[in-house]
């Protein structure tokens, strides 16, 4: 129970500040001066504060859960051996009931109804093809990266930083093609809320990132060293 409210919070959180550094700029700022899908200051803000909130809240449910709050490092995670699939699963229900939780605070902080900072592939620009290939091979590095700085070789008390500075990258990188999601939870609370065209892409970004997410596991077990073998 702990580790499902520890995963539902931290999914809470991330939803809550990385898509509400979106909204809350767009509907207090306004549209002109918050130009999610070309201002290049606007998106380095944006990816910083998906960062950001992995980063503080790694070091705040890291200990009780792992931090994961995202369905797609649960996966890589499971693939690895570090969980079993029950755990696993309980994982996804408390981040996609955090990532819902964090999309209706973020109308009730908005009192707009409309945006909620859910992810959409433009079908004119990279559309569906570019916004798959992008989950998958973007969510690939991000798992990798969870994956290696978890490890038992990796210097301890760091993992934080990198994932947090991983996934503001990824954010930096993607916003332009689809909004970033490389997690389903993320994804899926804004799109229940906001519908349409939102709602009827969310698929898009279960499959992508979950495929990204095992290419990942699999490339992580053919080039992790063996941990069982002690160092000089």
């Amino acid at each position: 129970m702990k580790k499902f409210v520890a995963e539902m919070v931290g999914t809470f959180a991330l939803v809550l500040f990385g898509c509400g550094s979106a909204v809350f700029g767009q509907a207090f700022v306004g549209a002109d001066a918050m130009t999610t899908m070309g201002n290049p200051i606007t998106i380095t803000a944006i990816g910083l504060c998906f960062g950001l909130a992995v980063l503080i809240m790694a070091y705040t449910i890291g200990p009780i859960s792992g931090c994961h709050v995202n369905p797609a490092v649960s996966l890589g995670v499971y693939l690895n051996g570090g969980m079993k699939m029950n755990e696993m699963l309980s994982y996804w229900i408390a981040q996609l009931i955090g990532g819902v939780l964090g999309a209706v605070a973020i109308g009730l902080v908005s009192q707009q109804w409309a945006s909620f900072g859910a992810n959409q592939y433009n079908p004119e620009q990279a559309g569906l093809a570019g916004a798959f290939i992008g989950e998958i091979i973007f969510t690939c590095l991000f798992v990798l990266v969870v994956l290696g700085s978890t490890s038992k070789k990796a210097p301890a008390g760091f993992a934080g930083i990198a994932i947090g500075w991983a996934l503001a990258i990824v954010n930096i990188v993607m916003i332009p093609i689809d909004g970033a999601s490389v997690n389903p939870a993320r994804s899926f609370g804004p799109a229940i809320f906001q519908g349409g065209e939102a709602l009827s892409q969310i698929w898009v970004y279960f499959v992508a990132p979950l495929v990204g997410a095992a290419v990942a596991a699999l490339i992580w077990r053919i080039i992790k060293e063996d941990e069982t073998v002690k160092t000089a």
